[in-house]
């Protein structure tokens, strides 16, 4: 797999060799000059690295492909994955391999010239039962890349499940307040408030070392992941949104003072299930972890802060998770409205009916 070089200008380059081409010497003679292919990003961080490797990566498996094209689908899924080893997050990875192993049975043994339609449209409804939307798209993703790779004239136009929104729970200041109480001076004290008040994720907050903290200001820039093999990595951030700066509280700030490395011993796992136990201990309704990220974003988006550094506080590249979370609270909102609306409307019919019984002659 071709590693990407920091230019002088700060970009990034990665070069994959393309071809021969024939040259003329001075002496009359024929030699082979080797061409290579070169693929830049302008983005100087390590997120800039992967981008230029993952754009030679796809372009020498669409190349290969060409080549080899008789290779099954089987094959030629674990062909795509082991070009992506290098830019892609282990956690994806070991997906891509699960998804490989067991749900392209439909699939696996045609040569990938003889993939049709209808073979695709058959792997994904037998899948589909069972399964969530989101898994059975998932499992599509991967089969439109690998076709997309070895096969790019081919159009797939397949029938999917259709998406279910999210049910997102947003943790209410009443259901902070008894979080924080049960958490004081515990483990678990330190990876509430980070992410709560950041937000930060699991698994940047597992990987937060003070060497990364100056005074109250965290640098989010690593993020602890599981490899194919269960174990536990530290990785820079999966995308370029996700390094960023959050300026906390002093209460919070406070926690970390005496700390030197990471600011935690749990992994993400521990903090889940941790997390899932306390829930249970106080009597709070169950919700992720993960949903202490979306209590944060709606408070801010309460007070009036603009999505722009929202986003940026939380790592978000895009706005879609944010609508998801307005969306939620819209609802809240609406039930609040409707129950105003129906209280007011039964006072008024109950005051009418016994203004009638007052005086039945009229």
């Amino acid at each position: 797999m071709p590693t990407a070089k920091k230019l002088p200008s700060g970009s990034w380059r990665c070069q994959v060799f393309s071809h021969y081409e024939e040259v003329k010497q001075s002496d009359g003679t024929i030699k082979k000059k080797r061409i290579y292919k070169s693929f830049t990003s302008d983005d100087p961080s390590r997120n800039g690295k992967k981008a230029a490797e993952l754009a030679a990566a796809q372009w020498a498996a669409t190349r290969k492909g060409t080549e080899e094209c008789r290779m099954t689908f089987r094959e030629a899924a674990e062909e795509y994955i082991r070009s992506r080893e290098s830019v892609l997050s282990p956690g994806t990875i070991k997906g891509y391999r699960a998804i490989v192993k067991n749900d392209i049975g439909a699939l696996e043994n045609i040569k990938i010239p003889d993939v049709k339609q209808a073979d695709i449209q058959k792997c994904i409804n037998e899948n589909s039962p069972g399964r969530s939307p989101k898994t059975v798209r998932n499992i599509h993703g991967l089969i439109s890349a690998v076709m997309k790779t070895y096969r790019p004239d081919m159009a797939i136009y397949t029938a999917l499940p259709q998406r279910s929104r999210p049910k997102l729970y947003i943790p209410s200041d009443d259901d902070i307040k008894t979080l924080l109480e049960a958490v004081r001076c515990t483990e678990m004290e330190l990876p509430v408030m980070l992410a709560a008040f950041g937000p930060m994720r699991r698994g940047e907050i597992a990987a937060l070392r003070t060497q990364n903290i100056q005074g109250n200001v965290v640098h989010v820039c690593e993020n602890m992941v599981m490899d194919e093999h269960g174990g536990w990595i530290i990785r820079h951030p999966k995308s370029y949104a996700g390094d960023r700066y959050i300026d906390y509280p002093d209460f919070v700030a406070k926690l970390w003072d005496k700390k030197d490395g990471r600011v935690t011993d749990l992994n993400p796992t521990m903090i889940t299930d941790r997390f899932i136990d306390l829930l249970k201990k106080i009597g709070l309704p169950h919700f992720r972890f993960h949903d202490l990220r979306h209590y944060s974003a709606s408070i801010q988006h309460a007070l009036g802060i603009p999505d722009v550094y929202i986003m940026q506080r939380g790592g978000w590249g895009s706005d879609g998770v944010l609508k998801s979370i307005y969306r939620h609270a819209m609802e809240q909102k609406e039930k609040e409205m409707n129950q105003k609306a129906n209280d007011y409307f039964t006072i008024l019919c109950n005051t009418k009916c016994n203004t009638k019984l007052k005086n039945p002659a009229k």
